[in-house]
């Protein structure tokens, strides 16, 4: 006969059940679970139910008595299924840290597990950068593999640091806490008692917060070195009009459009090479004589 009643079960959430898997095991039908569900059945066992395992569908529906099922992937001839463990939005990311557990776990990966963060850093910028161009290219497909690979980065920086020295050790959950806290602290009009606040007002606001959790001295600290040097001046010309100090003074740009400004960019580029002159040099050369200036400024603003 068929089985009475399949409850699929979460096979990363073993211990999680919702109120109907609770109604289907209040009832007076025996429980059998099916390998799919093996850890399920534990955790239930360890509190004291009565399951039984088979090794499948076949040897359930066989059973000369109506029973409950647990299953989990697996398919079942059942006269009824109820979802017993419905899962919140991100419980795939759990299967993510069980994996890269694996991959440095022994028996594991061998070069998985011989990787530091100095060895990963490249990576992490490398898959920035695609993830990047699938957004620039707004390709929704490439998007989802490249922001998997920045993903798999921070999951394998957190797992080898969840092995480090104590007092360099912190984990995959402790780094989930911290951004948790950090989005609900700078978002005051959200999450506590600001009130609404348009566009300008949430960045000022988030700006104020964060110079108050950081105390920074300067506009230049806490901007990347390593990014691209008109990103890196860009966020230093950002920074420094917000905190009132000096910017460079704007050229006069006679291009109508982003696009005409790009081609007589790109005709700069092609000029300095015909001189053997490096343009992410000369440009990165200025941006750090203008971060210098930028600290001096500010040191001098905060000994008045």
């Amino acid at each position: 006969m068929p089985v009475a009643l399949a409850v699929t079960v979460s096979p990363r959430l073993p211990g999680l059940l919702g109120p109907a898997a609770w109604r289907a095991l209040a009832g007076e039908r025996p429980v059998v679970a099916l390998p799919g569900a093996a850890a399920a059945a534990e955790a239930l066992r360890a509190a004291g139910w009565a399951v039984t395992d088979v090794p499948d569908a076949a040897t359930a529906a066989a059973r000369p008595d109506e029973v409950v099922a647990l299953v989990a992937g697996e398919e079942v001839d059942a006269a009824e299924t109820v979802d017993g463990t419905p899962e919140p939005p991100g419980a795939r990311l759990l299967d993510v840290v069980a994996v890269m557990d694996r991959l440095r776990s022994p028996g594991g990966c061998p070069w998985d597990a011989e990787q530091t963060h100095s060895s990963l850093r490249g990576y992490l910028l490398e898959e920035a950068h695609e993830a990047y161009d699938a957004i620039v290219d707004d390709d929704p497909v490439a998007m989802r593999e490249e922001l998997g690979d920045v993903l798999l980065q921070v999951v394998f920086h957190a797992r080898v640091a969840a092995e480090a020295a104590p007092e360099r050790r912190f984990d995959v959950d402790e780094v989930a806490g911290e951004l948790v806290d950090k989005l609900v602290r700078r978002h005051p009009h959200v999450f506590g008692d600001a009130g609404p606040r348009d566009v300008a007002q949430v960045e000022a606001g988030w700006e104020e917060i964060k110079q108050a959790e950081k105390q920074r001295r300067s506009p230049t600290e806490g901007v990347s070195r390593s990014q691209p040097a008109a990103s890196w001046g860009a966020a230093l010309v950002r920074r420094a009009g917000r905190a009132g100090l000096p910017v460079p003074e704007p050229a006069e740009l006679s291009a109508r459009s982003p696009e005409e400004l790009g081609e007589r960019l790109l005709a700069v580029v092609s000029g300095a090479a015909q001189r053997g002159w490096d343009v992410e040099d000369a440009l990165r050369e200025a941006v750090r004589r203008y971060a210098g200036e930028l600290d001096a400024a500010a040191h001098q603003a905060g000994g008045r």
